[in-house]
């Protein structure tokens, strides 16, 4: 499972709309299932980018950084 997240999809009033249960912060809408999908994902990535930014802000002295790759 390599950078997959669930898409959960609802119709709303307007638009579809997308939220994603392992990142409970992002959202999505799009008046078709692809655009609410590109809105979820481009949230998911703005969310993630974000708690990165936060985490590295507050480090620890002397902890070292590393990336893991998840396949």
């Amino acid at each position: 499972m390599k950078n997959q997240f669930t898409a959960i999809i609802e119709r709303g009033d307007k638009f579809l709309i997308a939220t994603c249960p392992e990142v409970p912060e992002a959202h999505g809408q799009g008046a078709t299932r692809e655009k609410c999908l590109r809105d979820l994902a481009a949230s998911i990535e703005s969310v993630l980018e974000y708690r990165r930014e936060e985490a590295l802000a507050n480090l620890r002295a002397g902890s070292e950084r590393a990336v893991v790759n998840v396949i």
